[in-house]
């Protein structure tokens, strides 16, 4: 499809003066499967998961599949051997590159799926552009977790594993009523005995798929239902700290959503951003709670210092309510707010009005873009920003592709295919194009596959005459995360320090000092130019051994 040349008014801080671009939504493809799951596997590929009882057009082996490998040049989907069900699961890239799908659920008769509670789907690093050979792994007798997780979150940590956080231990429609007050790790630490969590304790039952991120010190921060912790691994201590305000709850089945804010050099100070949610008490019952109950919009920023701690959670306001958002870094440091209903609830089936099957009402059509730069007030704005057609509610996903573009799939408040209600089961795959994807864009060459913590490389680059005198040049490293439930788990941004050459042809890059300020692994450098981001160059990052890995680089 030809993009549009409409001519937006662009958002001033962040493309200006470029006569004819604009940002644009392109329906292209379809999933094949209820993309309800999404995660960058390679430069090229996708791997979307689903409810292996949604019943999806997609087959293998004579049954509907429930995963797929969607191929990013074509915009095509190849049905995935999974054996477990990965209803509601996590997951992320480990160390070497491989990526680890965790949790999920077993409803029996549903599906021909095998039980997915304790399941774990490892898809090693597959050097096929189309996936042509590209397998699953997938046998909960021979590798599984230590407890029952359905609704988990995980996260990437500085040795290279996943931290799996939370969930819950059955299949409840709504409130974590059987709760996993629980953290453990892939590959399994502790003797596999997963470690008690007291703040998992305090927030039920409004805690499922917590929203967790790794510190540049190593530590965790964590925020369930209206509460927040900073966890130290390896101390294995909680330190509690300030609640959000005004009783707002951002997690399952009341989503709102998170994500750390873009680190910098030279000391990576953090700062996390949480929005949306909810105000409503999660006392009551869930038939007593409406479609029509406004969602939070409510932004609370609070930056992890001691100072900051103390200062606590400086508030903001979005142009409207958000139930189910989700926060996308972009490579020019800004975060894109985008899908979710603007009323109601996560979860499905079970409030008192439900629209359909949804729990949510009133899509939220328009993204928004946070830039955290900008003043208290001035930092939220969907100006050139385009209104979709298609409405992306619970079930559904996005992700930062490595062209610089979106990826946005599913959407299915629905126990199984349907496409008669106002929410209907959403197998049409679209892409978000920023501005740039229409211009001539800065290209790197000779960007290494490997890069050691606290080095230096040189790459080689073109800058479009365009862009040619701008002084400002900004080197991303990125993670682009695991989509599920509202959430981008392990998402990650570090500036990485750079000096172009006097002639603008070369650019010395430093990278990350250690393997905390970035946990070791695969991710994507970008570069951008003034208005313009190149195509992510796909890198390992540390030694690419299996996890856990030791300390890399040097300490901060």
């Amino acid at each position: 499809m030809r993009p549009s040349r409409l001519l937006f008014a662009l958002l001033p801080t962040i493309f200006t003066g470029v006569a004819g671009a604009g940002w644009e939504f392109v329906q292209n493809g379809t999933s094949g499967v209820l993309a309800l799951e999404a995660i960058i596997v390679s430069p090229t590929l996708a791997i979307f998961f689903d409810f292996a009882g949604t019943g999806d057009p997609l087959t293998i082996n004579g049954h509907p599949a429930w995963g797929a490998i969607w191929n990013l040049e074509t915009n095509q989907a190849t049905a995935l051997d999974v054996f477990s069900d990965t209803f509601c699961a996590s997951g992320g890239l480990l160390s070497n590159g491989t990526m680890v799908s965790v949790g999920g659920n077993f409803i029996p008769g549903s599906s021909s799926a095998g039980n997915g509670l304790m399941g774990v789907r490892i898809f090693e690093p597959c050097a096929s552009a189309d996936g042509a050979g590209c397998t699953l792994f997938d046998n909960p007798d021979l590798v599984h977790l230590s407890e029952t997780r359905w609704y988990p979150s995980s996260l990437r940590i500085f040795d290279g594993s996943l931290m799996i956080v939370g969930g819950i231990h059955e299949l409840t429609l709504f409130y974590n009523t059987d709760p996993v007050n629980s953290f453990e790790f892939f590959p399994s630490k502790d003797g596999a005995v997963p470690r008690p969590s007291p703040f998992l304790e305090r927030t039920v039952p409004s805690n499922l798929f917590p929203r967790v991120f790794a510190l540049p010190d190593g530590k965790v921060f964590m925020v369930a239902n209206n509460q927040s912790i900073i966890y130290d691994i390896e101390a294995k201590t909680e330190t509690i700290l300030p609640d959000i305000p005004n009783g707002v709850r951002v997690t399952n089945p009341m989503d709102g959503s998170a994500t750390l804010l873009p680190l910098s050099p030279p000391l990576y100070v953090p700062e996390v951003l949480v929005c949306g949610g909810s105000n409503s008490s999660d006392q009551i019952p869930p038939a007593n709670l409406s479609t029509q109950d406004p969602a939070s919009d409510q932004c609370s920023r609070i930056t992890l210092t001691p100072a900051g701690i103390k200062k606590g959670w400086e508030v903001e306001r979005m142009l409207e309510g958000r139930m189910m958002p989700e926060m996308i870094l972009l490579p020019n440091g800004q975060v894109l707010i985008i899908n979710g209903g603007q009323t109601g609830y996560g979860a499905m089936s079970v409030v008192g009005d439900q629209v359909g099957n949804s729990n949510a009402d009133h899509a939220a059509l328009t993204p928004s873009l946070y830039d955290s730069s900008a003043p208290l007030g001035h930092r939220i704005s969907n100006k050139g920003l385009p209104t979709n057609t298609i409405a992306r509610m619970y079930h559904s996903s996005v992700s930062l592709t490595p062209s610089g573009n979106l990826l946005l799939a599913g959407s299915n408040p629905n126990p199984n295919v349907n496409t008669t209600v106002k929410f209907p089961t959403e197998f049409r795959v679209q892409y978000l194009n920023p501005p740039y994807m229409f211009l001539e864009r800065p290209t790197m060459a000779g960007v290494p596959t490997q890069i050691a913590f606290d080095s230096k490389f040189t790459v080689s680059v073109s800058i479009p005459r365009r862009v040619a005198a701008v002084s400002k040049i900004q080197v991303a490293l990125m993670d682009l995360g695991f989509s599920s439930h509202a959430f981008h788990s392990s998402s990650r941004l570090v500036w990485l320090e750079s000096t172009l050459s006097r002639d603008r042809k070369s650019l010395e890059i430093t990278s990350p000092p250690n393997n905390r300020v970035y946990p070791p692994g695969p991710g994507y450098i970008f570069l951008t130019v003034g208005d313009t981001t190149s195509v992510g160059a796909h890198v390992m990052v540390g030694n690419g051994d299996s996890p856990p890995v030791a300390d890399q680089g040097r300490r901060i």
